[in-house]
Parts: C-alpha cells; sequence; structure tokens
C-alpha cells in the first residue's frame, strides 16, 4: 500500500478546500492519521507523533507537521509509505531518500543521494541565496505520471529516474539521475521560492528549471559537455517542433483562463523553448550579469509570485549599473520579442553584400497565401571569419547590412554564424558561403567547433525540408564525414538522411545501393574506432556519454547498409551469447546485435532468442531488445510462426501482441505479413486491443502506400471494422501519407542523381 499526492497544476482542491491558484500563498498546518506500520511525510519535518483509537477500538498513528512556510498549494504534498531511506546532512540540510526497501538495502539510491547535497550547494552558491527548508525528503515511487516533482521539501520521483545499479559505471544512466533532481532542485528557487503569478508564465517555473538542469548536472558529472549535450538534448529537438506549433512562450493571462486546458502548457515549448530563450540571455548579458539580476529577482520575490515583467525589470536594473554590457534596445523590448511571438527566425545572408535579412522560419512547401508571416525579433549574432571570433553584433531590423562581413574572393575567407548555438534560430548561408564552408570541411573539420559542425548540418537539412534550399546543398555538407569523429554529429547525419521510420521503405529503392556505397565509405573511420572497443573492451567507453546515446544509431546503420564487419560483428556477439546465456552483449549496441544475430542466423538463432524470452528472470528492458530481436528474421515463415505465437494467452501477457505486431511491420519484409495476419485474425485481436492497434498499423502501412490502388486495398478492410468517422479520418490519414510518399520518392530521385554523381568522390 502506498500514498502519495500530485498538485500541480489544480489538484489540491480535491484535497482540502482552498483558493487553489499560484499566486494565493498561504502557511499550511499539516496533520495525517495513518497506519501504525507506515511512515507519513510532508513537505515539513514532523513535530509530533501520537496515537489515537477509532471507535472500533483500533490503533491509528497521527503524525503532525511543522507549519509551512509561504507558499502555493500546487506545492503541498505529502507520502504515506513503508519503505525505507538514505541519508545525510549537507549544510544543515537533512536530505533523505526514501524508496522501497530491498532497493534501499541493494544501493540502487547511493548515487542519487551522492549527488542531492552537492547540486544543493551548486545552486545556493552560484543563486547566492540559501535553500529556506531544514529537511529535503526525495521519495522514488514504483508508479508516477510525471519523472518528477517539485514538492517544496517533498520531491517525488519515479522510481527509474532516481535508481542506478552500484554495478554501472556508464555515464548515460548517470547522467539521466543528474538531469532529473537537477531540474527539481532547481525549482526549489524557480517555482518554489518564487512563483509565477499565472500559469501563462509556466515558463518562469520549467524554463528557468531546465536551464539549471544542465548546469547542475554537468557540475555533479563534469565528463559531460555542457554545449554539446544541451544543444542535442534541448535546443535541436525543440527548433524542430517550435516551427509546427501555433503557441508563444509566454500568452497573454486571458488566454489561458477559464476552461483552458492547463496540462497542454507542460509541453517542449515551456521547458525546451524556455531553456534555449534563457541560454541565449545568459549569452548576450554574460553569465555574472544573468546571474547577478536572477539573484536580485529571487531576494525581491522571495515567498510570493512574479511574472515575465518583473524578471526583465531586474535585468535591466543591473544592466543600467554597469556600462560594459551594451544593448540596442531595453532588455523587454528584446526579449519579448522572443517570448511572445510564435516560432522563430531564420537569418538568410549574402556575402557578397554583406546583408543579413530575417523572416519567421516556416515550411514553404505548405504554405497556404493567406499566412502572414510579418514577426521580426531583436537578434544576438555571435560570429566567427575564418576561424576567429568577432565582436558580437545585433539585427535588429528585416533587414541589415554588415560591412565587416563582405567576404572577398579568396575562397579561404569564410564566416560562420551564431557559433555555439549562442541564439534561438536558423542560419540559411548563401550558396558562395556554404561552399567555402564544405571545402573548409573536407580540409580541416576542427576548424569549426563541433556544436557548430552539427548545427551547421542540421540547419542545412531543417531548411531543405522546409523548402527553402534544395537537398543537393544539404549533401554537398555530408562529403567531409569520413574525417568526422563526433558520434553526436554522425546522429544528426543519420537520423535525416535514414530516418527510423524509412528504414524499410529506402530498402526497396535504387537509392540504397547508392546511399550505401557512398554513407559506407564515410563512415568506416568511426565505425571502426567504436567497433575496436566493442571487440576488446566496451567498458572503457563507460564515460563517452555520446557513445551510449548515439553509437546503437550508427552501428545499426553500418549493418543495414550492409557492412560486412558490422554482420559478422553481430553474429561473433551473439554466438558468443549463444554459446553462454550468462555473457553480456555490451549494452550500448544490444539491441542491434539481437537484431542482426537473428537476420543472418537461422531458426536456431531465432529459437535461442524466443527461450531467453521465456525464462522468467529477464528484466524488462532486456524484454523489449527481445521481442524486437525476433522481428528481425530475414525467413518470412519466421515472421508468421512468430505472429501466431503473440496471439496466444499462454505465450505472451496481452499487451505484447501488440508489440510484436508493430515491430513486424515496419521491417521490409514483414509489413505484408503483418497486414495479412491482422486482417484474417481481426475479430479475436479486435477484442484484445480495439480500433487502436488497427490505427497504429494502418499508419505505419501508410509509409508503404503510393498508389490510390494500394489505398483502396486497406480501405475495403477498414471500411469493414470501423465507424464512419474514423475511417474518414484513416482515409485522410493514408492519402496525406500518399501525397508525402510521392513527394519523398522525387526527392529521393534527386537524392538517387547526386550521389550517382558523387559515389566516387
Amino acid at each position: 500500500m502506498l500514498i502519495a499526492s500530485q498538485m500541480e497544476p489544480t489538484y489540491a482542491r480535491r484535497v482540502y478546500p482552498c483558493f487553489d491558484e499560484p499566486a494565493m500563498k498561504a502557511t499550511f498546518n499539516i496533520r495525517i492519521i495513518h497506519d501504525p506500520s507506515y511512515v507519513a511525510l510532508s513537505n515539513m519535518p514532523a513535530i509530533d507523533v501520537s496515537e489515537v483509537k477509532d471507535e472500533n477500538g483500533s490503533l491509528w498513528t497521527v503524525t503532525t507537521f511543522n507549519t509551512s512556510l509561504k507558499m502555493s498549494t500546487y506545492l503541498t504534498a505529502f507520502v504515506i509509505c513503508d519503505f525505507d531511506y538514505v541519508t545525510r546532512t549537507e549544510r544543515g540540510n537533512e536530505i533523505r531518500i526514501w524508496a522501497r526497501k530491498e532497493a534501499i538495502k541493494n544501493g540502487y539510491l547511493n548515487y542519487a543521494l551522492n549527488i542531492t547535497g552537492p547540486i544543493f550547494s551548486f545552486l545556493e552558491d552560484i543563486l547566492n541565496v540559501s535553500y529556506p527548508l531544514p529537511k529535503t525528503d526525495l521519495v522514488a515511487l514504483p508508479d508516477f505520471g510525471a519523472g518528477g516533482m517539485e514538492n517544496w521539501g517533498l520531491m517525488i520521483f519515479q522510481e527509474a529516474s532516481l535508481m542506478n545499479l552500484p554495478s554501472d559505471e556508464f555515464t548515460s544512466r548517470k547522467a539521466m539521475i543528474a538531469l532529473i533532481v537537477s531540474h527539481e532542485l532547481g525549482h526549489q528557487w524557480f517555482g518554489n521560492l518564487v512563483t509565477m503569478n499565472w500559469w501563462n508564465d509556466l515558463w518562469l517555473n520549467e524554463g528557468l528549471a531546465s536551464y539549471f538542469e544542465y548546469l547542475g548536472a554537468t557540475f555533479v558529472e563534469p565528463k559531460l559537455s555542457l554545449d554539446k549535450i544541451f544543444y542535442a538534448h534541448v535546443v535541436q529537438p525543440v527548433l524542430r517542433e517550435d516551427s509546427e506549433i501555433a503557441r508563444s512562450l509566454s500568452e497573454s493571462e486571458d488566454k489561458i483562463k477559464g476552461s483552458f486546458p492547463l496540462m497542454s502548457l507542460f509541453d517542449n515549448i515551456t521547458y525546451s523553448k524556455g531553456a534555449s530563450i534563457t541560454w541565449m540571455l545568459s549569452g548576450f548579458l554574460t553569465e555574472k550579469l544573468f546571474i547577478r539580476a536572477l539573484t536580485s529577482y529571487l531576494k525581491e520575490f522571495s515567498f510570493s509570485n512574479a511574472n515575465q515583467d518583473d524578471l526583465w525589470t531586474y535585468i535591466q536594473m543591473v544592466i543600467d549599473a554597469q556600462d560594459e554590457v551594451h544593448l540596442p534596445a531595453p532588455v523587454k523590448q528584446i526579449m519579448d520579442s522572443w517570448t511572445c511571438q510564435n516560432g522563430f527566425p531564420v537569418l538568410t545572408l549574402n556575402l557578397t553584400t554583406g546583408t543579413v535579412r530575417q523572416e519567421q522560419f516556416f515550411n514553404k512547401k505548405n504554405r497556404k497565401s493567406t499566412d502572414s508571416y510579418n514577426n521580426t525579433w531583436i537578434i544576438p549574432i555571435s560570429w566567427m571569419r575564418n576561424g576567429s571570433s568577432q565582436p558580437l553584433t545585433w539585427l535588429d531590423k528585416s533587414s541589415k547590412m554588415f560591412p565587416e562581413m563582405q567576404v572577398s574572393e579568396s575562397e579561404y575567407d569564410w564566416i560562420l554564424l551564431n557559433v555555439n548555438l549562442s541564439g534561438y534560430y536558423r542560419v540559411n548561408y548563401d550558396q558562395l558561403n556554404l561552399k567555402r564552408l564544405a571545402r573548409l570541411l573536407e580540409n580541416d573539420p576542427k576548424a569549426i567547433p563541433a556544436v557548430s559542425r552539427f548545427q551547421l548540418i542540421d540547419d542545412v537539412f531543417a531548411l531543405t525540408d522546409f523548402g527553402y534550399v534544395p537537398i543537393e546543398t544539404a549533401l554537398e555538407l555530408t562529403k567531409y564525414l569520413a574525417r568526422e569523429d563526433e558520434l553526436f554529429i554522425w546522429n544528426v547525419v543519420l537520423l535525416n538522411l535514414i530516418p527510423d521510420s524509412l528504414e524499410s521503405t529506402l530498402k526497396n529503392h535504387e537509392v540504397y545501393p547508392l546511399l550505401k556505397k557512398y554513407l559506407l565509405k564515410r563512415m568506416l573511420p568511426i565505425y571502426h574506432y567504436y567497433a575496436g572497443f566493442i571487440r576488446q573492451n566496451a567498458d572503457a567507453l563507460e564515460d563517452d556519454y555520446f557513445a551510449q546515446a548515439y553509437l546503437e544509431k550508427l552501428m545499426a546503420t553500418a549493418c543495414w547498409l550492409g557492412l560486412q564487419d558490422c554482420l559478422d560483428l553481430s553474429s561473433e556477439l551473439f554466438a558468443k551469447w549463444r554459446d553462454n546465456p550468462e555473457y553480456k552483449i555490451p549494452f550500448l549496441i544490444r539491441r542491434t546485435v539481437c537484431c542482426y544475430g537473428v537476420a543472418v542466423g537461422s531458426d536456431k538463432e531465432w529459437n535461442f532468442v524466443w527461450e531467453r524470452y521465456n525464462h522468467t528472470d529477464s528484466v524488462e528492458e532486456d524484454e523489449d531488445v527481445l521481442l524486437y530481436a525476433m522481428s528481425c528474421a530475414k525467413e518470412s515463415w519466421l515472421l508468421h510462426r512468430y505472429l501466431q505465437y503473440g496471439l496466444s494467452d499462454t505465450l505472451f501477457s496481452s499487451n505484447c501482441t501488440s508489440v510484436i505486431i508493430l515491430h513486424v511491420v515496419t521491417k521490409d519484409i514483414g509489413h505484408r505479413i503483418a497486414w495479412e495476419f491482422v486482417t484474417e485474425n481481426w475479430p479475436l485481436l479486435s477484442q484484445g486491443y480495439g480500433h487502436e492497434l488497427l490505427h497504429d498499423v494502418l499508419k505505419v502501412m501508410g509509409r508503404f502506400v503510393k498508389t490510390d490502388v494500394q489505398i483502396q486495398e486497406l480501405q475495403v478492410f477498414y471500411n469493414a471494422t470501423l465507424e464512419e468517422d474514423e475511417r474518414e479520418a484513416i482515409t485522410m490519414l493514408l492519402e496525406s501519407a500518399k501525397l508525402e510518399n510521392i513527394e519523398r520518392r522525387k526527392l529521393l530521385i534527386k537524392v538517387a542523381n547526386w550521389l550517382e554523381k558523387n559515389v566516387d568522390d
């Protein structure tokens, strides 16, 4: 038995009568009556534990807690559990981490305990504001809707977000724990001590906590590179999303009133765009002035509330009191252009004239003539010329001439904008500069900082997707890749060239042999570098965060492209495991090794995986890898048998059937087999899964649809099984998939033509 609360945003009113709004702060006296065999926790320390009898004569425990500080209702919390804890005190703050007894006993919470105190001290020191509570509890729940919740003095987490096996030295797992803990600790200042006035400024909580999350985590795990991980985790994904979403970071208060679904504000815009804008702000103010402003903002609004303008005012005060940093406009005017407008800008350069112009980044391929995109931003431009950094400059109107950005005739004269991601925007270079940058990358890739190489490639592919530049332009920037040794850059290239969703369709296309020849040639150096570690000593990669995050994709791509060494390596490691089931395939590439072990093997390999799956002691993540691996079989009878097994209740827990079907349907030989299986067994499947499964299967089938005849073939089936409104929705989905596929075909023909010409370079 376990009881835990989650009040944010508006659930406190369901627990006790209150004015449940963030600005209505109060002090709380909490008392909990509970079964004596459990412990009760709340925001404050317990000051009294007594006993009381009910009318049946049963004994109950009454735990009374100290009066809370002045705080918002959504941060009040309680947990009633029979957990154990580990504890240590940091600067008088008693930190306890609670979890299931065996997890505590096995030391699974030790890592979290070791970093919590140091991150607390780091934040206190950098912000120069003390943590006001005498104790802090972190509770790991077996099941919790969110990753974590920052309740003041009683933070609640999903168990998986806090636990680490003491034997697991790999940075990726530690990094995840450090990031989540650091995020919730950041809230103790941004959110708990100073709270946004109303939910429309939620980013003042979440954006700032997400920014400090990365500072705190890289402080306790210094092997993580702050700018690389921030770009790859935060900025790049949200830039991909922000261009499509019609919502600004800060909305007007009137808009977020009444029946507005507040939960919808807890999204990537609030968290990641909020953090990216904060990063940019800290960059052009300098970290010193930014932190100085935050300190005075926190001190002024402690135990009360603030809105976005209050933050701008305190930054402005710091700017006005010094004369090192000069801004082109008031802080409010600069920052409102980023927080009150949708989307973000793309800068277009003409280096012959030195002109830079801005426009909102939008998808030109499906622009309606009625859409008006006339937003302008006040944009900080950090830039370098021929490898040396230039003074920060600003673009504060729609276009402007920068004489210092005119380049000479010399092909060695090049310019790079938005260096190390100091601004939240994309850059569209003219052909002249792109040619020079491509040449530079081929001769000396390290002349461009790693984060800027990542940006360059990510920007040019995004510009291609949205119709700003032709695909050939993006491909020119991939020629140098044989000299690229950063996995996080390779990852963004592969996600653009071979998205996971296209693997199965690209296989059946004339572009495949060309891609194979072109990419393998460039992948060999980095592939062999890492394959060497995998063969000799995979543990040597335990500090290489990006190897843990991205090696799998590199390896899977090498095998998918048919690189013999990759297939051999998979077979070797798979055979080792088959001979000795205790052997652990390096977890960095387990999924790929198991998949290709089955793919290049026979039914013997398949049966071995099936046996392992039925071994009761496999943990959940192993099961997922094994279920996936069995769908990699290259013989259609094995896939048929697998799907049949999936139907049987005795062999699988019911939710696995749909997982199996979805694994098989995404494979190049599997999609027809899975579709036939679904249609033949529909009466049975629909009882267990209803229409959701059919939706998911049809979505994947959509990747293979190129003609109306193919749509009609699918329609015959779902017209007979779905309600009218669902039929219409699916037909629209398939229609748009068909158009996308036709467009993609045109694109792939261009890619194939370009590769024909460049494959031997």
